[in-house]
Order: C-alpha cells, then structure tokens, then sequence
C-alpha cells in the first residue's frame, strides 16, 4: 500500500467517528449503549480491560512494573464503582527515569484510542469550550427520573458557556442544543490535558483554570459574561479525560490549592463564576525526595489526605532491565552493530545491583541476592527466602542508577566504535561515567565501582564456562569422570555414616573443594549429600551421565575450571606461543565466533581478557 492510500484511509476512519445531531437523537443513542455516558474514571477502566489492563496497554513499553501497574489497575476498578477513591489524585511516586511518565504517557495513548472505537464513543456539547455532557442540560428536578430509564448517573452542571447559550440561543430548551461525538487528543487539547511547573514568578494560574479575554469586555460590557472568559485552562481542557500534573510537588502552592477542591468535589473555582464542575482523572508524578518534603510539611495536611500514591521503583530483576536496554538500544543503535553475549546483561546486571540494599544474611552478598531476585538458582537459598528478603527491602529500587545514565554511556560506547559493544566495552563505559554524573553522589563513586568488578567477575565465571571447555577437547568426558568421581565419594561418605567409621582423607577433601565452590558450609555437607545420593539412587540413566543437579553441576565445572585455569591463562599469556598452542587459540577464537555469537573483534578481546583479573579497567 503506497502512502497516498494510506492517508486516504487514515482520513476515512476520522470521517467515521464525526457524528453531529440532535440532543434527542443523542438520548437514543443513550439507550442503546448507555456506556456513552460514563465518567471518566470509569471510561479509563474500559480502556484498560479492553487493552487488557495496564500491563497489556504497556506491553513493550514497561517492564518490571508488574505490582505498580496492579496497584494502578485496582485504583481505576475501585474508582469506576464511584467509591471515594475517584476523589483523590492519583500520585506516582519513584526515582528518575523510572517509568512514571511513561505509565501516564500509555494511558493519554489508550484514551485517545479508545475513544476513536466504537467501545469507547463519547459525545459532547457542540461549542462547548470543555466538550461537556450532554445530559448536564438535564434540569436537576428530571434527572431522577431519567437517570433510571436511561440506566446511567447524571453528575454535573453546564458551564457557564453552555447555560448562556441554553438560555439566549435555545430558549432554555435542551432538545434543540446540538450534540457531537467527541475524540479524546492531547495535541487537539481534548479531554487530555498537561500542566508543567516554571518559573513561580511568571507562571499563572490560569494556564489551569483559564482567562479572562481582554478584548471582548468592551463589547460583552461585564467581567461575568462567559462570552468574555477563555475556558481553555489545563482543567478545562482535561475534562472528560485525563489531568496530568508533571513533577506535582515542584508546583507553587496557588496550585496545589486549586486540587483540594477539585480531588474532592470535582469542581475548581476560576472567574466571577459559580464553581465549574469538571470530569477527569487527576494523576500526577513526582520522587520521593519532594514526597518526604510534602509529608512533612503541615500545612499540606489538606492535600496530603487527597492522594493516593503509588511507588514506581526501578527494576530489581536482571532479565527486565535487560528489556528495557534491548528496547531503547536495539532500536537507536547504527544499523550492522554488533552486541556481544553478555555486553547488554553486564549493564543489567550493574545497574540493578545499584538499587539492592546489603543484607545481613551469611553467605549471601549482593551478586547472590541479585541471582536470586532474578529467579536464578542461589545454592542454599530458596523461594521462601527470596520474598522475605524482598519484604525485608521495601526501598529496594527507589535509589541507584537510572536507566537513562546506562543508556546514555552504552550509547557513548557505541557511537565511539558502531562496529561491536563487548561485555569490557560496556563495563569501561559505565564505569568512565561514574565521576561524571551529576546524579550519582561522590560517595557511591567508589561502591559503583566495587559493584562493577563483582559484575565482571560474575560474568567472568559464565565466560570461562563457554571459554575453557573449548580449549580441551575432552572436556566433557573430564567433566564425567569428576562426577563418576565425586558420587563414588559420596556413596563411601554413606557407607561409612552406616558403619560409624570415617571416609578416607583424599575422598572428603575431593568432596569438600566441590561443594565449598557453590557455598556448601561444613553444617550443610550432610543433607546436600543425602539430597545427590537420592537423585543418583532414583535416576535410571547408567553412571555415565553428568549430574541434573543444577547447583552440583555448577560446582563440578569450577572445580574442573579450577585446574584448567593455570594451562589457559600459560597458553594465552605466553608471548611466543608455540605453534599448537597459537593454533588452539585461533581454533577457540573459530568457534566463538561461528557457535557462540562473537565477532572477530569481541572474540579476541574476551580469549585475551582469560589471562588477566580485571581487564576492564585498562581504558
């Protein structure tokens, strides 16, 4: 399809949501489909199940965000009831960069959709500054009455605009006032409106409320003439729809003033005007610096009893950081660029272990922690565990590093060198940043940088995993004879318990270099024993075959490393290899770059990086 058809087509389906007509043809309209008449709070729960929730409406766009966008999903259920929730300013409270602005930027995009489907229709008062409803034309003694034929709440007067124009133009008679469907739009300034605080001096109160017109008192003669006032305030705008408030707390108390009113009644005061009754969904965003600030501070009592706040933290979990990078990266990247295995998770795995409190727990550092929040096996840790340390840490993820500092030096990286982003590269790229950051304190400086060689060391371990095995060819016949080994000790270990005699010297240091690898105490040997016995007396393979216990696996594989690590660093650092050991390194240089995902580049600087301890931090 060329792009003249597709504008055509655009231009169609906008031609399908203009309906203009009677007031009366709207009341039919009404009874078919009373939803057309819905508030706001409970338009936007449609939208959400009908995008299947927030977590459906931020698919792509939000990850890790799976309680904050729970507790937003109950908000607009309780709200869409006309429980008293629908009279509080919703508040996202959480570090920068960490998706705030983006939820209310998914929901401003699901309103406007979904008041362009026929689901979502809504209409409004032609003319009308703030594309009201119509059944605000209603007189207040009719209202019970058809309120229970139509099956809807009638909630609202007319503004000032539409009670003049019903009295001039339609004697007063609501049948003849012409009604229009209604498309909710940011950009046109319907039923979405934005405010930003400024300067306190120069910003004024009627970028949310309105103003008067200047020009035209002279001919309307008085101050209290809606013809003389512009109803095109932020409130006035948002009516119908969505409010948002950018960085709420920043805002000058004037403003903050006009919420209490309007979180609780629905109504602000603007002009020589009765209070205007107003239908939108306030939510506004801040961190929690101003958060403390504003509690603390007693003259919000008021307000503060007006907001329900809901934390928006950064991820804690390696795997949705790892999206989020993915997502922004991926997509601005030059085309051809090449990212190495593990350059993306380095950066993840930084990031996330700068959000995570230390614990007290033995055995069980931030690397472990962060494993285990990440659903990876930790030995000696369970599930159990795992959430108590989350209960444990409810501030975890509201401190750290943003996404956009990682963002910005990977984007550094790759613009210095589009040819390939290696796990080194990304690691000398944040670490470069650190100092320079004028977010991240002088003292955390020097614990980011401890965080960056346990990342590298972490990932080190995985690397050899992929790396050593290549330069042995009978690596995993080596791997098998150490556990034919090791589960030889282990049933000797047995025999002996039941014959309350020792196990030979040689056997239970064997077994104990294993198990002190993945941080089986002397306390633990026991049961982790009985526990490998049991798998190997239950599995019907024959002996041949390597344990499937993930945790024993690993620490058969480090102890094999272990003795491997001497002959590899000696092949690698060696400045005058002889020939075989130079063509072994080219061989595993080969295969890295035809099975493991490395080019040429990030190949030779991992195979180089095996022979040194912190390569990352020659620059």
């Amino acid at each position: 399809m060329d792009i003249g058809a597709r504008i055509l087509r655009a231009q169609e389906d906008s031609l399908t949501c203009s309906w203009r007509g009677s007031f009366a043809e709207y009341l039919d309209i009404v009874r078919r489909c009373p939803e057309v008449a819905d508030l706001s709070h409970r338009r936007i729960h449609r939208m959400l199940r009908a995008a299947g929730g927030m977590g459906g409406l931020c698919k792509d766009v939000l990850f890790g965000l799976e309680e904050p966008l729970r507790e937003l999903e109950e908000y607009f259920a309780a709200a869409a009831q006309r429980f008293e929730l629908r009279k509080r300013i919703l508040l996202l409270l959480g570090p920068v960069g960490g998706g705030k602005s983006t939820v209310v930027d998914a929901l401003k995009r699901g309103l406007e959709a979904f008041s362009r489907s026929d689901e979502g229709a809504l209409y409004g008062i032609v003319g009308c500054p703030m594309h009201e409803e119509p059944l605000h034309l209603v007189p207040t003694a009719l209202r019970r009455e058809l309120q229970d034929e139509l099956g809807v709440e009638i909630e609202g007067e007319p503004c000032p605009v539409c009670a003049h124009r019903l009295r001039r133009e339609f004697a007063g008679d609501p049948s003849r006032m012409p009604v229009e469907r209604v498309v909710l739009s940011e950009q046109a300034r319907v039923g979405i409106g934005t405010f930003a605080p400024s300067d306190p001096k120069s910003q004024d109160i009627s970028e949310l409320s309105g103003s008067m017109d200047l020009s035209t008192i002279g001919q309307f003669g008085v101050e209290s003439d809606p013809r003389a006032f512009r109803f095109d305030g932020e409130l006035n705008v948002a009516s119908r729809g969505l409010m948002e408030f950018v960085e709420l707390l920043k805002c000058d108390e004037r403003f903050l003033y006009t919420l209490l009113t309007l979180a609780q009644e629905g109504r602000f005061k603007t002009g020589r005007y009765a209070m205007l009754y107003v239908d939108e969904a306030v939510i506004g965003h801040t961190n929690e610096a101003e958060y403390r600030a504003f509690v603390q501070n007693p003259r919000n009592e008021a307000l503060r009893d007006r907001i329900v706040a809901v934390r928006v933290p950064y991820n804690v979990r390696i795997s949705d950081e790892l999206h989020v990078y993915e997502r922004l990266i991926h997509a601005a990247a030059p085309r051809g660029t090449h990212f190495a295995p593990h350059a993306l998770e380095a950066a993840a795995m930084f990031a996330v272990a700068t959000r995570l409190e230390d614990t007290q727990r033995p055995n069980l550092g931030r690397m472990q922690k962060l494993l285990l929040y990440d659903g990876q096996d930790v030995p000696g840790v369970g599930e159990q565990d795992r959430l108590e340390l989350r209960a444990e840490s409810l501030s975890e993820g509201m401190r750290g590093v943003s996404p956009r500092f990682v963002v910005n030096q990977l984007g550094r990286a790759i613009a210095s060198d589009g040819a390939c982003l290696s796990v080194l590269d990304a690691l000398r790229a944040l670490r470069g940043g650190l100092r320079l950051h004028p977010a991240i304190a002088s003292q955390d400086v020097d614990a980011y940088q401890n965080i960056l060689h346990e990342v590298w060391e972490e990932l080190a371990r995985r690397v050899e995993r992929e790396v050593y095995p290549l330069f042995i060819s009978s690596f995993q016949d080596r791997l098998d004879a150490l556990w034919r080994s090791y589960l030889d000790a282990v049933e000797d270990y047995h025999a002996a318990l039941r014959l309350a005699r020792s196990v030979s010297p040689e056997r239970e240091r064997m077994m104990r270099d294993i198990e002190e690898e993945i941080g089986i105490g002397e306390s633990q040997k026991r049961s982790f024993r009985e526990e490998i016995g049991l798998r190997a007396a239950s599995n019907d393979a024959d002996d041949d075959q390597t344990p499937d216990h993930p945790a024993l696996r690993v620490a058969l594989e480090r102890h094999l490393f272990a003795e491997l690590q001497a002959f590899v660093r000696r092949t690698l650092q060696d400045p005058r290899p002889s020939p075989p050991d130079q063509e072994r390194v080219e061989l595993v240089k080969t295969r890295l770059i035809t099975g493991g995902g490395y080019c040429p580049h990030c190949a030779e600087e991992l195979v180089r990086a095996m022979g040194g301890p912190v390569p990352f931090l020659a620059v």
